[in-house]
Parts: C-alpha cells; structure tokens; sequence
C-alpha cells in the first residue's frame, strides 16, 4: 500500500466524521434552538425578577450552557468547511481554523465562566 492511498483513506474517514459530526450537532439544535426560543418569547412579556429566577434555575442554565457550546461546536465546524473550500492556502487555512477553534474557546470558557457567577 502506498503512502498517498493511506493519506487519503485518512482524509477520507476525516472528512466522513467531521460530516457526521455537523450533522449530529445540528439534530441536538433543534429541540435546544426550539427551547431557547420559547424562553425569548416569555421573556419578552415576563417582569425581569421572573425572568432572572427562571434564569438561576440550575436546570434552565444547563439546557442554555448545552446550547451555547453547542451552537459554538456547530459553527466552528461550518466555518472550517468554509476555510477548507474557499481558502487554497494550506498554511493559511491551518493558521484561520485554530484563529477560529481558540475564539469560540474563548467564547465557550466566558459564558461558562459568566454563567457560573450567575449562580
């Protein structure tokens, strides 16, 4: 077996599991983007205090921190296929896929870290 045919079996499987990776993270989007937007709806017509105690409710901030990483994770791999086709550079293609994975790092480690103190 020859060392392109490895590379590319590699590449492939790669390919194949970031795939089924975005797939996965947008069917988990539905029922949490469905949630997410009844909350807005609610809260558009609920006084502040009762939308700040349905805020501390440990369960409601762990279906919101689910979404958020998972809205982040989903977008962070859209935007890598988006690199990986539009961008022909290789060496700026790596260079703008980890710019893009430590910013929605950064993001996902502040609303953790804001979400805690909001306990």
């Amino acid at each position: 077996m020859n060392s392109q045919s490895v590379t590319g079996n590699t590449m492939i499987k790669s390919a194949t599991s970031h795939w089924l990776v975005q797939r996965i993270t947008a069917v988990i989007l539905i029922p949490l983007s469905f949630k997410f937007i009844i909350f807005l709806n609610l809260c558009v017509n609920a006084p502040y205090e009762e939308t700040k105690a349905w805020l501390a409710s440990t369960g409601n901030l762990v279906w919101i921190f689910a979404w958020l990483v998972v809205v982040f994770y989903h977008a962070a791999l859209g935007l890598q296929v988006v690199i990986e086709d539009y961008v022909a550079n290789q060496g700026l293609q790596s260079l703008l896929i980890k710019a893009i994975n430590l910013s929605f790092l950064i993001m996902t480690i502040a609303v953790s870290v804001f979400m805690y103190r909001s306990l």
